[in-house]
């Protein structure tokens, strides 16, 4: 009888079947020492397998290569832990960066041996710009809307990454600063390194020193040894400065000082301490008013402000409130075995009504809220807090349902022409309109984000 038994792949035969799949493929042992790297990953990254086999993967790249997500930093390294798959920002050989997805898995022997780890990724860059440009990208490093605003936003986080500029970012409570700052971090050079953050505002005045630059021993009453700051824990990493604006004075001398020179010396101290640090400040405040009212340095301010990024209330981008309440239900789903209810389309259409003073944090608390007291597959309108449904018609649109003959009927697709009929219809009152257009509030809501020449038409009622 004839052998039918395939023969076992010799080594050669192996790297010429790696180097023909269309992923980067990179293995390393325990120790990170790289063993495996085709052609793929060479393409991606710039660097020759020659660089690179038989290396420290943080040595050939000169920094990890998956930046702060990498499980190898320290000494005891996190495995095995299966599988874990991530979004990430890489700076290729000639200095440019990609955007690729990484997958990352244990390699374990026959007896359950931890033997080393194999990542695949693949090159996103090109399809990642042309959501951009097309203004589809709904996901981006955990940011979530398709809203224009938000496009531009996520324009501003790729460009600003590549460089070492002081970024600050002004938007109400709630809108969502800290996450955009660790978007900054994640995709940046400064990503293999730490994201401090620190609540400028919650720090007692006599302390916030101490907190940013550290202290010596016998600084002052209690300092019994000596003490890093913030300053130094961020080396290599972010510093993110929350609600900068309500540092005091005297400290905003000596933050303007270090990003003048670079330096600092620790409370009680005289030696110079250098740091490589990437400053990221937010305020809720505008610090314009804060530098006129004589509370914000001014100089101080223009050394922060370099790099401006303000992100709009949610009640200015109410059209992505689907698109964040679905996201934060997939999460609920992911944190409990339980099944999670849906969100009724009579629930969406009071959220939409709503105007969001505690911005994107208030929505999420809503759907956390919304699905401990549901009791059904669906989230009703009754399983909502009280501020979103106060005042209004537990069941809402019955009474003031257009009459036949004035529904303009979309037949499932919206024209600038029937939607301007139906603003003037309804004296811009979106709400109405939707209904007279006979369609959901969020279909109108993103027909006029993607056209501007209409809401231009509806903003003047």
């Amino acid at each position: 009888m004839t052998d039918i038994t395939p023969p076992m792949l010799d080594r050669a035969n192996l790297n010429l079947v790696i180097d023909n799949l269309k992923l980067g493929i990179i293995c390393h042992t325990p120790d990170r020492i790289i063993t495996v790297f085709n052609k793929e990953a060479e393409k991606i990254t710039g660097y020759l397998k020659e660089e690179v086999i038989g290396n420290d993967c943080h040595l050939v790249f000169q920094a990890p290569f998956c930046g702060g997500k990498c499980s190898f930093c320290d000494d005891t390294p996190q495995f095995p832990f299966g599988v874990k798959e991530y979004p990430l920002t890489i700076i290729t050989k000639d200095g440019s960066t990609r955007q690729i997805e990484m997958t990352v898995s244990a390699i374990i022997n026959h007896d359950d041996v931890f033997k080393g780890v194999l990542a695949s990724f693949r090159d996103v860059t090109e399809s990642f710009n042309l959501s951009l440009k097309a203004e589809n990208l709904s996901n981006f490093s955990g940011i979530i809307g398709k809203h224009n605003s938000m496009q531009d936003i996520f324009r501003q986080i790729r460009d600003v990454a590549l460089y070492n500029y002081p970024v600050h970012v002004s938007g109400d409570t709630g809108t969502g600063k800290e996450r955009v700052a660790c978007a900054i971090h994640d995709i940046s050079a400064y990503g293999s390194g730490a994201f401090v953050p620190i609540n400028c505002g919650a720090l007692p005045e006599g302390i916030v020193e101490s907190e940013l630059f550290g202290h010596v021993k016998g600084a002052f009453s209690g300092a019994i040894k000596e003490r890093k700051g913030r300053f130094e824990l961020a080396d290599k990493g972010t510093l993110f400065l929350d609600e900068v604006a309500e540092l005091p004075l005297q400290t905003q001398v000596k933050l303007l000082r270090f990003l003048q020179e670079g330096t600092f010396e620790k409370v009680g101290g005289e030696k110079r301490v250098c740091v490589d640090v990437r400053i990221i400040s937010a305020s809720n405040k505008n610090l314009k008013d804060e530098v006129k009212a004589g509370k914000f340095r001014e100089d101080l301010f223009y050394r922060l402000n370099v790099i401006p990024i303000h992100l709009p209330p949610l009640r200015q981008r109410k059209s992505d409130i689907p698109l964040l309440a679905a996201h934060f239900l997939k999460e609920a789903e992911q944190e409990t075995p339980h099944a999670i209810p849906q969100l009724a389309s009579e629930s969406l259409d009071f959220m939409l009504d709503y105007h969001w003073p505690g911005n994107v944090r208030e929505l999420k608390n809503v759907i956390q809220f919304s699905v401990v007291k549901s009791r059904g597959s669906e989230i009703r309108p009754s399983d909502l807090p009280m501020e979103i449904t106060q005042g209004k018609d537990i069941h809402p649109h019955f009474s003031d349902r257009p009459a036949p003959q004035d529904i303009i009927p979309a037949k499932g697709r919206l024209t600038i022409d029937s939607v301007k009929d139906a603003i003037k219809k309804t004296g811009g009152n979106k709400s109405k309109a939707a209904r007279v257009l006979g369609v959901g509030r969020a279909t109108l809501y993103r027909f006029l984000t993607r056209n501007k020449e209409i809401k231009n038409y509806v903003d003047q009622f």
